[in-house]
């Protein structure tokens, strides 16, 4: 009897599923953050990770737990060309002073800016569109070389992440992706307890009055008692920039 040919398949499987998701909450249920994040990064839990990072108002409390664990973690950057000039100098002074050995920088494809945002002031008139040529599109080609990614969100930041669990299926695509949120749980005393704590450098401009920091052109200041993120894109209806969130299909 002949033997039957094995025929080759491409696994085109998701990596994680919503079940994979379920698990591992309930598997790191009364974990503190750092149990968490040492177990994920030194079991291979979630595969390949990386994390994204702002270099933001509270960036640094997240990469300072994951530095504890691994420094050569890959950290990406988005840099849109639309950064405050001192966000760019603070993420080169945490960088240093973590020790983190694997900084991405990731940049706007450029035909894509000629052609979609020649003038660069779409922000203006197409926020999306904006965030989606400078930010969505070069995260979402980095990210296919990992497993899953790490997040600062946290749930006091506002309504749309009040809910959100440690870890979930990224759905911005059919890939499967795991995108954990270890800090999700942590309240702002939280954070600011563990930046004393640890002595850690603070991004200028918090104490400016930017408690959530974007881009220049759609960051604004926010006044005592309102959502940290009510000034970014202020004056539109939009709370993210679309990394976080299931996009439409790219222009490209």
């Amino acid at each position: 009897m002949n033997e039957v040919r094995k025929i080759d398949r491409i696994d085109t499987a998701p990596r994680f599923t919503e079940h994979d998701a379920v698990r591992l909450n309930r598997m790191f249920r009364g974990s503190s953050t750092q149990e968490m994040l040492d177990a994920v990064i030194k079991s291979s839990l979630a595969g390949d990770v990386t994390t994204v990072s702002s270099f933001g108002a509270e960036s640094v409390v997240l990469l300072h737990l994951i530095a504890q664990v691994d420094p050569s973690v890959p950290v990406l950057f988005l840099d849109t060309g639309k950064h405050f000039a001192a966000t760019i100098k603070y993420r080169d002074e945490v960088v240093e002073r973590l020790g983190l050995t694997n900084l991405v920088v990731l940049t706007p494809d450029e035909a894509n800016l000629s052609a979609k945002d020649e003038t660069g002031l779409r922000w203006s008139y197409d926020p999306d569109g904006c965030c989606e040529i400078r930010k969505v599109i070069p995260l979402a080609r980095a990210l296919a070389d990992y497993d899953a990614s790490f997040t600062g969100r946290k749930a006091f930041q506002s309504s749309t992440r009040a809910n959100l669990p440690r870890f979930e299926v990224d759905t911005s695509d059919a890939q499967g992706r795991l995108k954990i949120n270890p800090l999700i749980d942590w309240t702002a005393e939280d954070i600011n307890a563990y930046l004393e704590e640890h002595d850690l450098p603070r991004h200028p401009l918090v104490a400016e009055g930017f408690p959530s920091i974007g881009c220049e052109p759609c960051t604004h200041k926010v006044a005592d008692g309102d959502d940290p993120r009510s000034g970014r894109w202020k004056g539109w209806d939009k709370v993210e920039c679309g990394i976080h969130q299931p996009g439409e299909e790219p222009f490209l």
